[in-house]
């Protein structure tokens, strides 16, 4: 084991030895961890603490059958050159999760407000969830995946009177 696999090996077994997660080595420079929603403070301003100082981004998966929402967050070591990918689960009918605003600040917050607008899921602690993109929207978050977005074009944009829009309504 080279000095770069062995600092991989060590990150994941420190956290495990602090935090009830599921992690692995994905390859070279990455660490993938899963955890419990209700730890992913404490062990994300541990991780802060431990080097992981860049959030590079969040990102939310939809599972619709499963009812779940997968809240990813890609977190960069800049003295390690490892990437950490932490993921958790929330709630998809009550999507509500922990704020990291008060670990990566502004750096969080552009994050959270991005995902609360396209996938409705709220960020508690956030200060700041206002629209990003969609200014007068009224219509479910468009990035969950049972958003049917042709009808909503179709109810927003087209008229059914009109013959050269009718084929829409086909």
């Amino acid at each position: 084991m080279n000095s770069k696999e062995e600092r991989e090996a060590q990150i994941l077994e420190e956290i495990g030895s602090k935090f009830d997660v599921e992690g692995k080595i994905q390859r070279e420079h990455r660490i993938w961890i899963s955890i419990d929603n209700k730890d992913l403070i404490k062990l994300c301003g541990w991780l802060k603490n431990q080097r992981f100082e860049h959030l590079s981004a969040i990102s939310v998966t939809d599972w619709v059958k499963e009812g779940k929402f997968e809240v990813t967050y890609h977190l960069w070591s800049y003295k390690d050159k490892i990437l950490l990918t932490l993921k958790t689960e929330i709630d998809r009918k009550k999507p509500v999760i922990e704020s990291v605003t008060s670990i990566w600040e502004e750096n969080a917050q552009i994050h959270e407000r991005e995902l609360h607008e396209l996938f409705g899921v709220k960020f508690k602690g956030n200060p700041d969830l206002s629209p990003l993109f969609l200014e007068d929207w009224h219509a479910p978050p468009p990035f969950r995946k049972d958003f049917d977005w042709r009808k909503y074009v179709r109810e927003e944009y087209y008229d059914k009177e009109n013959e050269r829009e009718v084929a829409y309504y086909d």
